[in-house]
């Protein structure tokens, strides 16, 4: 059973830190490309961070610069590295393995909320 498990999330005042975890079961997530995912009350899921199975990593431009994503292949397990969090970076925190953004390849997790507070 494959199963994604977010966790890390909490309240934080504006210029805080955060550091997501993703732990993923029934996945070889080494193989796949990984994505943190945002969503703010409101609004549509987005991509904010993405690593590929090489170890290369994008990040949408309202992150690039304070956030930073790794993984740790032994552990299954993808982190996210919230620096400088502004209070638009409130939202619940997703993972997946995707392809492009559009196509995934596990049920997605319950997520962890993230919020920023000015």
């Amino acid at each position: 059973q494959v199963q994604l498990v977010e966790s890390g999330g909490g309240l934080v005042q504006s210029g805080g830190s955060l550091r997501l975890s993703c732990a993923a079961s029934g996945i070889m997530f080494s193989i796949y490309n990984v994505g943190w995912f945002r969503q703010a009350p409101g609004k549509q899921r987005e991509l904010v961070a993405s690593i590929t199975s090489g170890g290369s990593t994008n990040y949408a431009d309202s992150v690039k610069g304070r956030f930073a994503i790794s993984r740790d292949n032994a552990k299954n397990t993808v982190y996210l590295q919230m620096n400088s969090l502004k209070p638009e970076d409130t939202g619940v925190y997703y993972c997946n393995a995707h392809s492009n953004g559009l196509l995934f390849y596990a049920p997605w997790g319950q997520g962890t909320q993230v919020t920023v507070s000015s």
